[in-house]
């Protein structure tokens, strides 16, 4: 009973703090001191318990090292232009007639290119809005398509923290995954377009405008070059190189593109690097270009410290046993996937975070992978098809709030996150139908 009194705390503690706009590593904090007291209170030694945490926190040690590199390379690619490129092209792209599909795959291709949901919204995703909301479109179908393509690549890219941390908790290689996520998102991602295309004929785009390339011309340099940066994460990922060694290199040429094309300082570039990106002058692209830097991964590289230690105790101290025995219970590929679904809607309401959620989701079914004989690579394809996508479906996950404050969007937004829901629902149907018990069947 008190394991389930302190579940409820911490949650209302979560919620709380999230609709209010607190940072979540305070709950979640609050939220480990409080099973903490539990686990003492089971029989267990403060020094016992203190290493548990310790361990399970030290997992997130390799992960910790991407999120550096991923702050790096976010702000050298708006200092570069090679952001302002992306939006210039994908405004060019931009078909009237099919605003909410064009919103959709223009958000699929950005967040491939630089990993991050919360930077393609809010960067491409911004200045949708902004031409959604001048030329009458609804803005919640619009807000709905410009999230869901933003945890595209979210899911997939080779650049992003949570691909990256699925691969560091399941001790997979992020390319492999890709491989195998491109497979299990091929029906969830058809579908998608239709429906989008469908949505898009109810709200056509009145007034397409250009004005943010206008913009965009004045403070960049936009051609070929400074694309190179993002062409560097392509080509290196189609040969499988180290995702780490990549982005370093990326960032390298990013540099020299800042310095070389739109006349910026190595010192500039150092300062970005750290503390974010932000234009020179006030204007209509400074709340659209901005951010990134190693400052803005703390925060991240914070709460998948913490949300690791969580594991660390309840591996440990046997606290969810119960729970693990249930989910033992499966019997086959279909139940196995089916009690993932089942436990990211769980771990995503309770954990109000991405990052806490794929974590706990692992934790709580990796035993179900091992006794069915399945890889761990099967494992991984699962989590980037529930725990990652599920939690933006979530009203109250940080997932979702901060893209929608971002765009200024409310739930309504929610019915029209298609590709997200698709995912999880098409993979289920095809294991329940077809009873895949091994990822090669895929």
């Amino acid at each position: 009973m008190e394991i389930v009194i302190s579940f409820v705390i911490s949650f209302i503690l979560l919620i709380l703090c999230v609709l209010n706009g607190i940072f979540v590593a305070y709950p979640l904090l609050a939220s480990f001191a409080i099973f903490f007291a539990v686990a003492l209170r089971r029989g267990n030694r403060f020094a016992e318990v203190a290493a548990l945490s310790y361990e399970g926190a030290k997992k997130s040690a390799t992960i910790l090292k991407v999120f550096i590199l991923i702050g790096a390379i976010t702000a050298t690619w708006m200092s570069s232009g090679t952001v302002a490129a992306i939006v210039f092209y994908g405004i060019e792209f931009l078909k009237p007639e099919i605003f909410i599909l064009s919103a959709f795959l223009i958000c699929c291709f950005v967040s491939f290119l630089i990993g991050t949901s919360f930077g393609t919204v809010g960067t491409v995703g911004i200045a949708l809005m902004v031409v959604a909301r001048g030329g009458g479109v609804d803005p919640a179908a619009a807000a709905g398509a410009i999230i869901a393509g933003a945890y595209f690549g979210d899911r997939m890219s080779p650049m992003s923290s949570s691909a990256n941390l699925v691969g560091v908790i399941t001790g997979t290689n992020i390319y492999e995954n890709m491989k195998n996520m491109l497979k299990t998102s091929v029906v969830p991602f058809a579908l998608s377009i239709i429906i989008y295309f469908l949505i898009s004929l109810k709200f056509q785009l009145n007034n397409p405008g250009n004005y943010l390339n206008a913009e965009i011309l004045k403070v960049f340099a936009v051609n070929a070059v400074v694309l190179v940066p993002a062409l560097v994460m392509l080509l290196f990922s189609v040969f499988k190189i180290d995702v780490k060694i990549s982005m370093l290199i990326s960032v390298i040429t990013a540099v020299v593109i800042s310095v070389a094309v739109q006349g910026y300082s190595v010192a500039e570039c150092m300062k970005y690097m750290v503390f974010g990106y932000t234009t020179p002058e006030a204007g209509p692209l400074t709340s659209i270009i901005k951010g990134g830097g190693i400052e803005s991964m703390l925060k991240t590289a914070l709460v998948v410290f913490i949300s690791s230690a969580f594991s660390g105790i309840f591996e440990g101290t046997g606290m969810l046993d119960k729970v693990l025995e249930l989910l033992d219970k499966a019997r086959n590929r279909y139940e196995v996937f089916r009690n993932v679904v089942l436990s990211s809607i769980v771990t995503s309401a309770f954990g109000c975070s991405q990052s806490l959620a794929v974590i706990m989701t692992h934790m709580l079914n990796k035993n179900s992978y091992a006794k069915q004989g399945m890889p761990k690579e099967q494992a991984a394809v699962d989590l980037e098809n529930t725990a990652i996508v599920i939690s933006p479906l979530i009203p109250w996950n940080v997932a979702l709030l901060v893209p929608m404050m971002n765009l200024r969007a409310d739930y309504r937004c929610i019915p029209f996150l298609v590709y997200l829901y698709l995912l999880p629902l098409c993979n289920l149907a095809y294991k329940k139908f077809k009873k895949i018990k091994v990822i090669d069947s895929l």
